[in-house]
């Protein structure tokens, strides 16, 4: 796959998930959003950047010992150790929050690998370390009973559920204070340039409310609010 443009990256950085998610709702894509995650760290701006999955499945007690970890083929250590720079590492924990999915150590071992960001739909432990981190971390809350109690790390870089959401290798992940959305891959560009530009509209609307006009006839625009808005739009490009 080509990589993510640096344009696209950019202007996706600053736009919203909540924009992004109405663009793909008009696109017949309902269900984009990972369900029951929040940002975990104190990054301040939106993360971008394309899927590198990791699937767990439940655990097995008499596989899942500590043990295991000093197989360097680990699937959980090594998708840690292999995410690509610019990547956001997504972990389908099947919702699970009865364990970790990784930690402070882990998480820091992506942000030396300049990753995107990483995203849990379970748990991460060394919570408080965590969130003093400027790296977008995002997952559905603390936990401290280690991955294996629950979890058994089986495949990397796979489809896989995520928050109920299908997610794709490569697949682009943008998150910011209101959580996390999925872009198919193909259509990221296209998806990019139309959020600045409802975006842009969507600033005229909240000038117009502010100075008290309705929401009806407004947003939705009427004929006449739209001819409005050009004019705006004209002089404030």
């Amino acid at each position: 796959m080509e990589p993510l443009s640096e344009q696209t990256r950019q202007v996706l950085k600053t736009v919203s998930t909540a924009t992004i998610s109405t663009l793909l709702f008009k696109r017949g894509l309902r269900n984009t959003c990972v369900h029951g995650v929040r940002r975990m760290s104190a990054a301040k701006s939106n993360m971008v950047g394309e899927a590198f999955t990791l699937r767990n499945i439940p655990n097995r007690e008499d596989l899942d010992q500590v043990s295991v970890f000093q197989n360097p083929d680990h699937p959980q250590r090594k998708a840690y150790d292999n995410v690509p720079a610019g990547h956001v590492l997504m972990i389908d924990c099947r919702g699970d929050t009865r364990a970790a999915s990784g930690g402070g150590i882990l998480t820091t071992r992506l942000k030396m690998r300049d990753a995107a960001g990483l995203v849990s739909d379970g748990c991460l432990r060394d919570s408080e370390e965590i969130g003093r981190m400027e790296m977008p971390v995002y997952c559905a809350g603390p936990a401290a009973p280690l991955n294996l109690s629950r979890h058994h790390a089986v495949d990397i870089n796979v489809p896989i559920g995520c928050g109920g959401v299908a997610v794709y290798p490569g697949d682009i992940v943008v998150g910011d204070g209101d959580g996390v959305v999925i872009i198919p891959r193909h259509l990221a560009a296209e998806i990019a340039a139309e959020a600045v530009e409802m975006e842009k509209f969507e600033h005229y609307v909240m000038l117009e409310i502010e100075r008290g006009q309705p929401v009806i006839g407004t947003y939705p625009p009427s004929e006449e609010s739209r001819a409005r808005y050009q004019e705006w739009a004209n002089k404030n490009k």
